[in-house]
């Protein structure tokens, strides 16, 4: 049996300009392996969530995110400002 096709997409969040999260990139095989690599280099945070993939990979770019995965965006959008706020702590620490 082969391996199911990676998904990734990729999400912007920026409250001052937009309001809500919006799809920036999406794409199947190779170039969600792209998209994954270049969060983690970047250190953007990535989520493994194939329902929420799955949903959000049927919009297009720059679409806004439905209704539906509100509630999922708002718990990964409170990890990355706890992570964050982690960060910004042990940086005052140094």
């Amino acid at each position: 049996m082969a391996e199911p096709t990676r998904t990734a997409v990729a999400v912007r969040y920026a409250p001052q300009e937009e309001g809500v999260p919006r799809i920036t990139a999406k794409g199947r095989g190779a170039i969600a392996e792209q998209i994954v690599r270049v969060a983690v280099e970047n250190g953007i945070p990535v989520r493994r969530d194939p329902d929420l993939t799955g949903l959000l990979a049927q919009l297009d770019r720059q679409s806004p995110i439905p209704v539906a995965a509100f509630a999922a965006m708002a718990e990964i959008l409170a990890l990355l400002y706890r992570a964050n706020q982690r960060e910004a702590d042990a940086e005052g620490r140094r």
